[in-house]
């Protein structure tokens, strides 16, 4: 084994330069996330003092209403900027992508927090509140798939599940981030000093968050995987047509996937807190306590989860998590009944399901697409589940325990999409390790033009 001059070997050298560019990946990759889910902490415990600033002050429970359906819009329009970005990435880069998204979205954050509210301009402050929202929505419909294509194809294959997996760790810091901002504010302010100008805080820190997002971005490179397919002359002209055409599978399991994703995070991470204090009579405190100790849980699990599956394989981690969920789901929820003991017991068994899960989709989503419709395919199986699934959560589990009495309800809920991603995953081969796919797609290719190899 050849040595150079410092005593390093090759090996030694190539394993340290595979470490530096991963950390220089995740930084790029995860920071977005963490600024999005940063601000979707802030917007969601803050919304009644929004609601106190933009809306009418006669009528409370409607400026309450109304604050919450604009956090809903905010979610109906991402699927439009999978739509957007999505494509835009396949064919302009992951780099670029990466880079205008963070940009719209701080800047729209730091907007939000300076804007006049209803007191001061009138109509004018929801209906401002509503765009910004809107463009808020907008961007992060772009920031998962731009971040997941470029983690994935600048990560080295054999810690590519590792690296993938921290852009969950991102959105975990990031709502932890925003809980944590809001407790500091709740309990050193008034409530005149937060509805007067503490609100605006958080809107405001995010600003300088986006800066050094956007700075880190814009200073990377594209990753080789696009970059070989500028210089093959193979970047396609209709990813999404292409996608649709030829990918339609690869869509639906990534969608299956994702799904199996979406739904126990909202149920875990945001609608136990309501389901502790509604339904089995714990207090807030410690219902926000528990939901901030499974985080800190996912934190230390999720990129563990990511290196298992680059050691044992992706199949392993994601199908062994979903049996889990599929027969552990409603047996949890059982435990909750015997009391305050039984609820944490339950609720840390989820968390570690849900960090598994956490864990593995990412990664096994960006190696199911070729790397000419990778971005488009992530995109748009990642929003539109998001929009269908994620968001609809606490609404659907209050009507149907409402409808049925039962307060087991989110159990048998939970199964249902531990059931289709279950199928996703048998359906999906394994892939760590594996090197990404580009041979596969030749679909907009002319005759006998160089498609790139697999790495």
């Amino acid at each position: 084994m050849r040595t150079f001059d410092s005593g390093a070997t090759t090996t030694e050298v190539e394993v340290a330069t595979d470490v530096i560019s991963l950390r220089r990946s995740v930084a790029a990759g995860a920071v977005g996330v963490f600024v999005h889910w940063f601000d979707w902490a802030a917007y969601a415990y803050l919304a009644g003092t929004v609601a106190t600033v933009f809306f009418p002050a006669e009528d409370s429970t409607t400026g309450l209403l109304a604050v919450f359906g604009v956090f809903a819009v905010s979610f109906g329009i991402r699927p439009v900027g999978a739509l957007v970005f999505g494509p835009l990435g396949d064919r302009i880069g992951r780099k670029r992508t990466l880079s205008l998204v963070i940009f719209m979205m701080s800047g729209a954050t730091l907007t939000i927090g300076l804007l006049p509210g209803y007191a001061s301009i009138g109509v004018a402050a929801p209906v401002l509140l509503v765009v910004l929202r809107l463009i808020q929505g907008f961007a992060a419909g772009g920031e998962f798939g731009s971040a997941a294509s470029f983690l994935a194809e600048s990560a080295p294959r054999r810690r590519r599940g590792f690296g993938v997996s921290w852009l969950e760790v991102g959105s975990l810091l990031g709502f932890l981030a925003g809980s944590f901002v809001f407790l500091l504010l709740s309990t050193g302010l008034d409530n005149d000093q937060l509805t007067s100008w503490g609100w605006r805080i958080p809107f405001l820190i995010a600003a300088p968050l986006g800066v050094i997002g956007f700075i880190i971005r814009n200073k990377i490179e594209d990753t080789p995987e696009y970059r070989a397919m500028e210089a093959n002359d193979t970047v396609p002209r209709s990813p999404v047509r292409e996608l649709l055409r030829s990918h339609k599978r690869q869509l639906l399991q990534a969608a299956g996937l994702m799904a199996a994703m979406h739904v126990p995070f909202y149920a875990v991470l945001t609608y136990l807190v309501t389901y502790e204090t509604d339904h089995l009579g714990h207090s807030a405190d410690s219902a926000a306590l528990l939901s901030t100790v499974i985080s800190l849980l996912g934190l230390a699990l999720v990129p563990l989860f990511g290196l298992l599956s680059d050691r044992v394989g992706r199949k392993p981690v994601f199908v062994g998590a979903t049996a889990a969920l599929l027969v552990l789901s409603t047996p949890a929820f059982l435990l909750m009944r015997t009391g305050l003991a039984g609820t944490w017991v339950a609720g840390l068994l989820l968390g570690v399901i849900l960090a598994a899960i956490l864990g593995t989709y990412a990664v096994w989503s960006a190696e199911t697409f070729p790397t000419r419709t990778r971005q488009s395919g992530l995109s748009i199986s990642y929003n539109v589940t998001a929009a269908l699934f994620a968001g609809t959560v606490p609404y659907l589990m209050t009507v149907l325990i409402s409808a049925t009495g039962s307060t087991l309800v989110p159990g048998p809920y939970l199964m249902v999409f531990a059931a289709g991603g279950l199928v996703a995953a048998l359906s999906l081969p394994e892939t760590a390790g594996a090197g990404l796919l580009r041979t596969a797609d030749v679909c907009d290719l002319p005759a006998g033009a160089p498609s790139g190899n697999s790495v």
